[in-house]
């Protein structure tokens, strides 16, 4: 099957009424879903601490479409990570470009990272959300560089641990998935497939059916983006009212300036730095940034991300193999590096927790490993044991703030690979230079 993505520009024949578009149905969601919010919320209680009918409806619906995606991570994590490392197989220069590709995962998260502390300290969100500290339950304990070290070795072969709760004089325990460890294991795993050579081809060969099985059950969830946007806004309006999300503009506002910064001005920037015209990247990537947008998924737009890198940006297609099923499960700019610094800061303010030197420079160090590391230690805000109204609140606003930070990932994986290759003299520049002048692109995943 092949997926057919139009150049920018005007639609051509035959294609699709714009009301008829994955974009266009998730903006119409999202307003769909502030409505109905605001009609849940006018409604009232039907008694104190009891939600109405509409209320319940937009939270089960919200947290019914997050299950679905958190329950395909695990899969997606582990078999996007194998399939990646057994590309390798393929390059005669494979330490060469690993070495470069991390390098500059590492890099562009870490100067990503740094905007997002400059900009948490400058607008100061925490301090000028106008939220009343003391309506919300403070933070019980602080991240430290020992529990980063703790949390890398995995407990179990599947990165399970339990999660136990005492409410109301009652015990709840849950099972969950450690992100951190589960990247360590899929490592650990993909590179010892490549150690034990041709036994392990039956199993590589199983891994990538798997991927391509998941990848597919990802798509259909993505599908129902528009119904979950309906919920998780809907739910939010309704529970914290517009007055308390206004409240957050100023986060919001810090969050899509990082964001604007990396994509518009540190790419280019690098671009420009190795002789690259930015213009063309950006035509050539746009299919896969545009898609990253309306899906808030990067391993749903993978197919399109490596189709766009190898077709329009001239990446060999043995090293897109590798560098991008990578980067969409570890190398994050949005999410795991100006989200989770600007998040920190923004608690770190509420609360008046001071931050020294040594924090900041975990909140980067843990921002520069990637987003796996991020989501391993407690998720987006990095460094704070977040069990908090807070949390819930920042959630609140999410899926507005991830449809940005997704395009930015998506591009920063795009990014990676066309620099290397530069670097490395396997760039095809000729089609580089054609990049956003194809009709359409076969984003099939190919076999290695």
């Amino acid at each position: 099957m092949t997926t057919a993505i139009p150049r920018t520009g005007a639609a051509g024949a035959g294609s699709k009424p714009f009301y008829a578009s994955f974009g266009f149905q998730v903006l119409a969601a999202m307003v769909i879903g502030l409505i109905l919010g605001w009609v849940a919320r006018n409604m009232g209680p039907v008694a104190p601490g009891q939600p109405n009918w509409l209320t319940v409806t937009l939270s089960t619906t919200g947290s019914i479409f997050v299950q679905l995606l958190q329950a395909l991570v695990p899969p997606l994590i582990f078999t996007a990570i194998v399939a990646s490392i057994s590309n390798l197989r393929q390059l005669s220069n494979a330490a060469a470009l690993v070495w470069q590709t991390l390098l500059w995962f590492a890099i562009t998260a870490f100067i990503a990272v740094l905007i997002g502390i400059a900009l948490g300290l400058i607008i100061q969100p925490g301090i000028n959300a106008g939220v009343a500290a003391a309506s919300a339950k403070a933070p019980g304990s602080v991240g430290s560089w020992l529990d980063f070290l703790k949390g890398l070795v995995p407990a179990n072969m599947f990165g399970l641990q339990a999660t136990t709760r005492v409410e109301g004089g009652g015990a709840t325990t849950r099972l969950g998935f450690n992100v951190l460890q589960l990247l360590v294991i899929s490592i650990v795993v993909g590179v010892a497939a490549l150690k034990v050579g041709e036994r392990a081809n039956s199993f590589l060969a199983l891994n990538e059916s798997f991927l391509a099985i998941v990848r597919k059950i990802l798509w259909w969830v993505i599908r129902l983006t528009p119904i979950g946007t309906i919920g998780l806004l809907g739910n939010a309006v309704a529970q914290y009212g517009w007055q308390t999300l206004e409240q957050l503009s100023w986060y919001a506002f810090a969050v899509y300036l990082g964001l604007a910064i990396v994509l518009l001005l540190v790419y280019p920037a690098l671009l420009v730095l190795h002789g690259l015209s930015p213009a063309r990247f950006f035509a050539g990537a746009w299919p896969a940034i545009q898609l990253a947008f309306v899906s808030r998924s990067s391993i749903g737009t993978l197919p399109v991300t490596e189709a766009v890198t190898e077709k329009s940006l001239g990446v060999p297609r043995e090293y897109a193999a590798f560098a991008v099923p990578l980067g969409a499960t570890t190398k994050m700019d949005g999410c795991a590096a100006i989200y989770p610094a600007i998040s920190a800061i923004f608690v770190a303010q509420f609360y008046g927790v001071p931050l020294g030197i040594q924090e900041y420079v975990l909140i980067a160090f843990v921002s520069v490993i990637g987003s796996a590391a991020t989501a391993g230690l407690t998720g987006a805000t990095v460094m704070l044991t977040l069990t908090l109204s807070t949390l819930g609140l920042l959630l609140a606003i999410d899926p507005i703030l991830d449809m940005g930070r997704t395009a930015v990932n998506v591009a920063g994986q795009a990014l990676v690979p066309t620099l290397v290759a530069k670097r490395q003299g396997m760039l095809d520049q000729a089609q580089y230079d054609r990049a956003g002048d194809i009709e359409a692109i076969d984003a099939t995943p190919r076999a290695a």
